[in-house]
This record gives structure tokens, sequence and C-alpha cells, in this order.
């Protein structure tokens, strides 16, 4: 919602300080709001929308994304274990009309299996503690949920051929992982993976993951997600996101087609073999 606002704020091109004077806050309480997306009582609210000249039905839309921020979302019951980035991330994804995601060692979080999910969190020893693994891991399932039901998000993947090969968990945790990537994809037309083949002279992404969301509505600019070993945080830069973007597009191109790609995961299960 904010993002929508701020954009219009662009547009316009006012200034924080202005807007912080019109609806009667400290320039200091006004920037508090903004960074910790702070719903704004109803009154505020609707002065915001008539400062930035918003009518019609993006007003509409805005008022209701107001009325959706007010109720919990199922990621609140997490708040005390991830960080605020996190939980943000969640939402975002809840609102999502479509997510763009490379990756370059593992399968994506949203097309995991609860092994392969386990395994990977109960690795990360320096910053998960033991008896949080089950509750991140339902975390992380509870995620998927965008994937199904009566409004999917449209979900576009590339990852690195290296990826298919990545033994989390072990050979037998790997080969139901590919598994169900096979499922996901042949189920669900809304679900698009890409491999990323080692014989490609593409660009080279390295390691970190990122991600792009972008939300119903032309007024809606998209988001980025990035995460690294030492930063998770949600990109608003419109000058980054373009060139993720672009990042993604180039990945896209050098990769093999959708049928392809579902050809060479089902090679590498072949490779792996039968459990004993």
């Amino acid at each position: 919602m904010y993002e929508r606002l701020r954009r219009r704020q662009a547009d316009l091109g006012l200034i924080g300080t202005k807007i912080a004077k019109q609806l009667g806050y400290a320039p200091n309480y006004w920037y508090k709001i903004e960074r910790d997306r702070m719903v704004l009582p109803e009154d505020k609210h609707v002065a915001l929308l008539d400062l930035l000249e918003v009518d019609g039905a993006e007003r509409k839309k805005l008022l209701e994304l107001r009325a959706l921020a007010k109720t919990r979302g199922w990621w609140d019951e997490y708040t005390g274990l991830f960080n605020a980035e996190h939980t943000r991330l969640w939402g975002l994804e809840y609102g999502a009309e479509e997510i763009s995601s490379f990756e370059s060692l593992l399968i994506p979080s949203l097309l995991q299996t609860d092994d392969y999910a386990r395994n990977l969190i109960a690795g990360d020893q320096v910053i998960v503690r033991r008896p949080e693994v089950r509750r991140r891991v339902q975390a992380r399932m509870k995620r998927q949920e965008r994937i199904g039901g009566d409004d999917p998000v449209r979900l576009n993947v590339v990852i690195s051929e290296a990826a298919l090969h990545q033994k989390i968990g072990g050979t037998d945790v790997l080969r139901a992982q590919l598994e169900h990537l096979v499922k996901v994809i042949t189920i669900h037309d809304t679900v698009e993976v890409l491999v990323l083949p080692f014989s490609s002279s593409g660009p080279a992404l390295g390691g970190a993951p990122f991600h792009i969301l972008d939300f119903p509505g032309d007024q809606a600019a998209p988001l980025g997600w990035h995460e690294s070993a030492v930063v998770a945080e949600v990109i608003e830069d419109p000058t980054t996101i373009e060139t993720l973007t672009a990042a993604f597009g180039s990945a896209a191109q050098a990769s093999l087609s959708r049928e392809d790609s579902l050809a060479r995961i089902r090679d590498v299960i072949t490779q792996i073999g039968s459990p004993l």
C-alpha cells in the first residue's frame, strides 16, 4: 500500500516534510510511519489520499488495502522468531500477483519439500537454534499455500543446474525434492521453472538469490528481495529493481525451455537412481 502512495508522492513532487505538516505530524514521526509501515488512522489515511489526489478505482483499492492491513496475517504468529524484513516479505508474497525468483545453489523456498527445508534450516547452526527448526519449517510450508488455491500467485523461477545436484539432506531427500519439483511443475500451469545449465555462457549471477514481486494494479510498483549470509531486505529502489529485472530476464533467456528444463530435472532423478 505505502509503495503505491510513495510512487504517487514522487509523481507529484511532494516531499515528506510537506505531507507530515498537512497531516499534523512531526517530520520524524512521519518518517517512522513510513519506515515501520504503520497503519494510519482512517481520517489521516483519507486526508493523505486527498493530498495525493488519489481517486476512483485506485482510491477504492487503497482503502481496501488499509482494511486488510489492519487484520492479522498468518505471519504475525512468527514475529518473535524472524526479523521484521522476513515477515514483511511474507506479507508481500501474500498480496503479490507474480513472483520471479533466481536461485543458484538451492531449490527456492516456495518449492521446497518439508524434509529438504528441515535439513537446510537445521544445517544453519549459527543463526538457527535447534528448538526453532520445526516452526521455521512450518512457516516455510505455510508460505507455499500461495501456489495453490483459487487465486494462485504466478511463480517464475530460474535455478542453476547446480541446485539439482546439491545434496541437501542426502541422496534420498534430494530425490524426493526433485520428484516434488516435477509434480508441482506438471500440476500448476502458473509455475514455471527454468534450469540454467552448466553449459550456459549466460550471465554469472553469483550465489545470492533474489526475488521480484509484482502486484495487481497499474500504480503498484514492483518490489525486490535480496538475501545473503548477512543481509536480508526488501528492495524498494526502482533503479535496483530494474537491474534485478534485467538480470532475471538474461538468466531466463540463457536457460533451457520449460520442457527441456523439466526433462533435465527428470534426467537427474534417473541418475540418482531408485532408493534402496
